[in-house]
């Protein structure tokens, strides 16, 4: 895969695929994450984390032109993980999944974040809100209409944490700490953080569109990109096996 400058590429995967293509993910992962899948209680959540790890590496094997089991991860302070090349060192990631769906985001030369939100209609948006979200946010997600309440939920929840993801602070940040825009007709913006007047300048959101079971946004720092949408298909993932 070839990744350009100004390049920033989206894939999509889905985590429910053949049982046939599934049981060989396996083979690229690393010890730790064999352990890790193995935590798992149920056997659902189990196979959705070895998809996810196994197609996370397939994806960044294509970039780095090498086996999908050779690359090796570290993790910052809060968890945020890159890769251990020394041939790639300016090639950037981020992963999130829900919902059975999986988003990689793939670029070079900056910061990046993505989040994914499976949207449920019973969810207490409301009082989360209340909980985590700043008191001008918590005001504008309840002068929408009731009905566009749980997507301006989602909305804002995503944005927020695709941000604290780009930025790899973990929860050293709170959600209240900086607005987003949450309404349905807005386009996604950072539109101030308390630490600094102008860091909302910095920083490029996008709203994903995935139908309207789900939540997505991007955020990465400095100028707006060129954004390219990929699915990997299981088709895609048995040959990449296979090879």
């Amino acid at each position: 895969m070839a990744l350009a400058a100004d390049d920033l590429h989206l894939w999509r995967v889905s985590l429910d695929i053949p049982v046939a293509t599934a049981g060989r993910l396996p083979q690229v992962l690393s010890s730790d994450e064999k352990s890790r899948a193995a935590a798992f209680h149920f056997d659902i959540d189990r196979n959705r984390f070895v998809v996810a790890r196994g197609c996370l590496r397939i994806i960044l094997g294509l970039y780095l032109k090498t086996d999908p089991a050779e690359i090796r991860f570290i993790y910052a302070a809060h968890g945020k993980p890159s890769i251990v090349s020394p041939l790639t060192p300016a090639l950037d990631f981020n992963v999130a999944h829900s919902g059975g769906l999986l988003l990689c985001a793939i670029t070079n030369g900056c910061e990046v974040g993505v989040d994914l939100e499976a949207i449920r209609a019973d969810f207490p948006a409301d009082q989360i809100a209340a909980r985590f979200f700043s008191a001008s946010e918590v005001a504008r997600l309840r002068s929408l209409p009731v009905s566009e309440q749980i997507t301006g939920f989602f909305n804002c929840w995503t944005r927020k944490e695709a941000f604290l993801k780009a930025k790899g602070t973990g929860l050293s940040l709170t959600l209240d700490q900086f607005d987003v825009t949450l309404a349905p007709d807005e386009p996604a913006v950072l539109l101030r953080t308390e630490w600094d007047s102008h860091e909302a300048n910095r920083w490029v959101f996008k709203s994903i569109d995935l139908g309207a079971d789900f939540a997505a946004a991007l955020a990465f720092e400095g100028h707006d990109r060129t954004l390219h949408y990929w699915d990997l298909e299981e088709s895609r993932i048995a040959y990449l096996l296979a090879r």
